[in-house]
Order: C-alpha cells, then structure tokens, then sequence
C-alpha cells in the first residue's frame, strides 16, 4: 500500500515545449496518415479501469491549443468505425470481456496504442487484487505511450511512431 501511495505522489516536474513543436509533429503526422491510409485517422478510446488524468490529455488534443483534427485525426464513438483504439487504464477484471468485444468489433487491421503507465505495464495498480495488469495481456498491442499521464505532445509522438511502425512495410501488417 505504502508502494502505491509514494507512486501516486511523486511530483514529475511539468513539461515545456513550443507550439512549434506541436505543429512540426502534426505536420509530420499528417504526411504519415495520407501516406499509410491515404485519409484521416479514426481513433476509438477505451477507458479500460484508469483514474482519468489519461483521459483529460486525450481530450486536450480536440481543444482549440492543439486542434488535432486538422492534423487529420478524429475521435469516433464506435470501434466499427476506427482505425485505432487508443486504451487507457490498467484492464481490471471487470473491463476484461469488454476490451475484447471492442477489441473485436474493430476492423482489421486491428491496431492498438496503450496510454498511460497504468495502459502499459499495469501501472501503481500491477499485482493488485482488481487487476489483469497492462493492456497487452489481453489483446495485442502495437505501440505503448507511457507516462502518467502522458502529454498530449506525447500523444502525438506515439501514433507518429505507430504510422512509421506501419510505413516500413506490409509485412508487419496485411491492409
């Protein structure tokens, strides 16, 4: 419990950047969508079990600082319609059923980036009672973002990673 609390309140010192750099990424992000999919990107989030801090970074990447959309990519509220889910949260045994019928419901090629420390590993909640652990023992996952909460620059780095994950050839994935 001890473990769990000093995870929680460790201070992790805020993040700078310039909005250049967000543009640059997006940019950059931009020419590897229309190059890997020829169209915008449709990204479904699953909260799988998370406290949320994941969830409101995800969200900043709609406000207008970030505007993520015109960067070609948008949030769909079903994952028949997505390109990607986006996981976010240790899976706890209860989300477990519904992570794999998501999961399912997405068209191939099924593509998923976990969120979050919690997303990745199982995060202050690994070993714990409530949990499976991070999201990729249940379903395949094909880029892992961490931090807690990640940044929404980093965000962006992370589905950059998972477009040049996709370029380097149709062996890593059948479209």
């Amino acid at each position: 419990m001890l473990e769990q609390l000093s995870k929680i309140f460790r201070h992790k010192p805020a993040e700078t950047f310039r909005d250049r750099d967000i543009e640059e990424i997006g940019v950059e992000l931009k020419k590897s969508l229309s190059a890997v999919f020829g169209r915008s990107l449709a990204i479904r989030e699953i909260d799988s079990g998370s406290d949320n801090a994941t969830e409101i970074e995800l969200t900043n990447l709609s406000t207008p600082y970030y505007d993520i959309e015109r960067f070609g990519i948008t949030f769909v509220a079903s994952p028949r319609h997505a390109d990607v889910l986006v996981v976010t949260g240790a899976v706890t045994h209860n989300m477990e059923i519904a992570l794999r019928k998501t999961y399912e419901a997405t068209p191939d090629p099924k593509l998923v980036i976990a969120v979050g420390d919690d997303a990745c590993t199982g995060g202050i909640w690994q070993g714990t009672y409530a949990v499976n652990g991070g999201v990729d023992r249940v379903i395949p996952v094909d880029v892992k973002i961490p931090g807690n909460p990640p940044s929404p620059k980093d965000i962006m780095l992370g589905l950059l990673a998972l477009m040049k994950k996709l370029r380097k050839g149709p062996n890593n994935y059948a479209f």
